[in-house]
């Protein structure tokens, strides 16, 4: 179990004050590690945050896309959702009793299906559905959403998918509209929308267009970043020393350097054309498409000592191939069309 606490330093004596409360107290029974929050958890409250490695899970405002009939369908479907829920093959239920059936079954409920015991499903079918329940039926929905979408993408089910990559999935599953504002402008780096005030003529209303538009008109632009074109034919595959010609594709760079850092998931800055490894020579630059997104500062550690950044996080090339893997799952680069 993980929490966010809110602590306070007394200065001078070098006393750290934490205020758990009743809820979290409990925690502090046994070993308790403490750490500073990650980046992906600056933005959260304090108090109890998801025990998983989907970080996806704590953004609350997610909850209604995850529940949506369209985002249900599109990631495989109801039935899809019971089977992996029954695949838990234990009773979600928390009683005090300790009593459980020793064979599981599922129910579905209005925010998703929970994974109970036979005696309980009854009980539950006879007396209502406790509201806790219901809180994890949305957890089991959302989980199952975010594995759905990661195995669709070629990701793998235990890919920590980041908000970028869902909103990838949902244009190409065609309900980008359901993503909501605040998550979609913050991938987009567009500011939070700032209620208006004061006094402001019609003529001088300029409206803003929904970052989910531009999400989608993104989303079609990239679907063709690459289409490959194979000539079988080359003159240059005649000749005994061929000219070596550089492929350039600016369209590609530029969309590589708008995905998450290979190394670390955090927002990339730059496309790094691999050097070393028979790339990158002298006076020469690696093909367009050999590169890799990252983000400034593991950029700066490569260029300082490429082999000890290759110890620490793998070779170039195998970073280029996972990369490129992922590039071509997701249809960005393609056959061309006859």
């Amino acid at each position: 179990m993980r929490a966010l606490l809110t602590a306070e330093v007394v200065p001078r004596i070098g006393v750290v004050i934490l205020k758990p409360g009743r809820e979290l107290l409990p925690l502090f029974r046994g070993r308790v590690l403490i750490s500073t929050p990650t980046r992906d958890m600056t933005d959260l409250p304090s108090g109890l945050i998801n025990d998983s490695s989907q970080p996806l899970l704590d953004e609350k405002i997610l909850a209604g896309f995850f529940n949506d009939d369209r985002v249900i369908k599109a990631a495989g479907g109801w039935e899809a959702h019971d089977a992996w829920v029954q695949k838990i093959n234990a009773c979600q239920l928390q009683k005090k009793d300790f009593y459980h059936h020793p064979h599981y079954t599922t129910l579905r409920t209005e925010s998703g299906t929970v994974c109970l015991c036979y005696h309980d499903d009854n009980f539950c079918r006879a007396n209502g559905l406790p509201e806790q329940l219901e809180v994890v039926a949305a957890g089991n929905m959302a989980r199952w959403v975010i594995e759905s979408a990661c195995i669709k993408m070629g990701l793998g089910s235990d890919h920590r998918m980041t908000l970028p990559e869902l909103c990838w999935w949902a244009c190409l599953s065609d309900v980008t509209d359901l993503i909501p504002e605040a998550p979609a402008r913050r991938v987009l780096r567009m500011p939070a929308e700032k209620p208006a005030t004061g006094v402001l003529k019609e003529s001088r209303i300029q409206p803003e267009r929904a970052a989910q538009e531009v999400i989608q008109e993104a989303a079609e632009a990239v679907k063709a970043v690459i289409n490959l074109a194979i000539d079988p034919e080359s003159p240059q595959a005649a000749m005994k020393i061929p000219k070596h010609q550089r492929m350039k594709c600016e369209t590609y760079t530029r969309w590589a350097k708008t995905r998450p850092c290979v190394c670390c998931n955090r927002p990339a800055d730059d496309p790094h054309h691999i050097i070393g490894h028979g790339q990158g020579g002298m006076g020469t630059k690696a093909h367009d498409l050999f590169v890799i997104p990252l983000c400034r500062a593991h950029h700066d550690e490569l260029h300082r000592n490429p082999g000890e950044f290759e110890n620490k996080y793998g070779s170039q090339t195998e970073l280029l191939l996972r990369f490129l893997d992922h590039v071509i799952s997701i249809g960005v680069i393609g056959i061309a069309k006859k």
